[in-house]
């Protein structure tokens, strides 16, 4: 029986690997060099800069060496943790003068260098997720930094942010409690928010923050013992940010009427005395700020949403109006002015068009109204005239074309009696 023959092994023989399976050291401080050599050549000219780096990136390994990179063009160097650019020799400088913290001039010098980001980001889109990255690492660092290296990253991160080169994810580094504590954060979102206020208008700074959650955030950039409505108006419109203290203010008054609305809805479920209810909205007038109207608007929402409401249009006017009756004297204590009146009507008018089932009850809510005084017969003629929204006004102006002309004919009535 024949055996198979093993085969022959090279004992003591190094193979030599391939070129490809070769990891290559990890060099940040080489990567630096070549790219202060490279900035130091084009000097001031951030049009060669550009041009330069953009041909960089076929050389240079920028996918790898992104966070040196990115440290090198805001910082001037490589930053250690803590913020430090480490001192360089002589004969191979580690900082460089071509960087945002080392460019001299205003916010429209500033801006110029925001167009070496985005023309590099552009060539390279696999660049955008480091520079995020590296940015929200350099705001962590601010401690480090010289009060006007800290001014223009907040400048230059206002026109960066302005221009959704990227996320405000970044900000997240500002609450940080060591900035916070130190009052860098607020001092730097100031600065930053004055930036991207010329940019853009703050509707859309709203909107950019609310898409991170970080609309909701900004008290936090104060000190626990310094976090009051007050005091962050009061420093915002010190230093011409009237916007932003205005978006907080309503951000706070938005986040007050949802749990107050909550806090009703939850009184009515439990079916509480409307003694304790009325104690509630005065106190919604008093302490917490509400107008008439926000009070007025979030007892209707509230009672309208406590209820599971009958699809067919001949059952829930009977059941609308037997529920509404329970809340008149609530509603009544609220809208005291014309003001809050004609909200309401508003509000019932377009509830009514938006749940098509309420369609024909809207003469039947307004008269109910009218009969307990919760909205007086001027306002009535009001809405009538000018004062309704135009969802459906067609066919609730016609709807309530009899009762007021019922009420005109009354007024001219009353006028001929005190005549007479």
């Amino acid at each position: 029986m024949s055996q198979k023959a093993e085969k022959p092994s090279l004992v003591g023989v190094r193979l030599k690997s391939r070129k490809r399976d070769e990891k290559e050291k990890y060099d940040p401080s080489t990567f630096r060099d070549s790219i202060i050599a490279g900035l130091t050549e084009c000097g001031a000219d951030l049009d060669k800069v550009t041009t330069w780096l953009i041909k960089g990136g076929s050389q240079l390994n920028y996918r790898r060496y992104a966070e040196a990179l990115f440290d090198t063009l805001f910082a001037g160097g490589i930053l250690s943790p803590g913020g430090i650019v480490a001192d360089g020799t002589d004969e191979k400088p580690s900082r460089t003068d071509i960087c945002v913290f080392r460019w001299d001039g205003d916010a429209e010098k500033l801006r110029e260098f925001y167009a070496v980001f985005y023309k590099l980001i552009r060539q390279y889109k696999y660049l955008e997720k480091a520079f995020e990255d590296d940015l929200k690492k350099i705001l962590m660092f601010q401690k480090g930094f010289t009060v006007e290296e800290r001014s223009k990253l907040a400048v230059v991160t206002g026109i960066i942010l302005a221009n959704g080169l990227c996320t405000p994810k970044i900000l997240l580094s500002l609450f940080e409690e060591h900035l916070v504590k130190e009052g860098i954060s607020a001092d730097f979102a100031a600065q930053m928010f004055t930036q991207w206020l010329t940019e853009k208008d703050v509707a859309s700074i709203l909107s950019a923050l609310k898409k991170q959650q970080l609309d909701t955030r900004l008290m936090e950039l104060f000190p626990q013992n310094k976090r009051s409505p007050e005091t962050f108006t009061a420093f915002f419109r010190e230093r011409g940010l009237g916007q932003i203290a205005d978006m907080q203010t309503a951000l706070l008054a938005r986040g007050v009427k949802k749990e107050a609305q909550k806090i009703l809805a939850e009184m009515i479920s439990d079916e509480v005395a409307l003694s304790e209810m009325s104690e509630y909205v005065n106190e919604l007038l008093d302490k917490n700020g509400m107008s008439e109207v926000e009070v007025t608007l979030s007892i209707w929402n509230a009672v309208m949403a406590a209820v599971e409401w009958n699809k067919k249009e001949d059952l829930v006017a009977e059941q609308a109006l037997k529920h509404l009756k329970q809340y008149l004297t609530l509603l009544k204590e609220t809208a005291k002015s014309g003001k809050s009146e004609l909200a309401l009507l508003v509000k019932v008018q377009e509830y009514c068009y938006d749940n098509m089932n309420f369609l024909k009850v809207f003469q039947k809510i307004i008269m109910l109204f009218y009969k307990y005084e919760v909205v007086s017969e001027d306002v009535i003629l009001k809405w009538f005239k000018d004062g309704h929204s135009q969802k459906g006004k067609s066919v609730f102006l016609e709807q309530m074309k009899g009762f007021v002309e019922w009420l005109q004919n009354a007024e001219e009535e009353s006028e001929e009696e005190d005549e007479d």
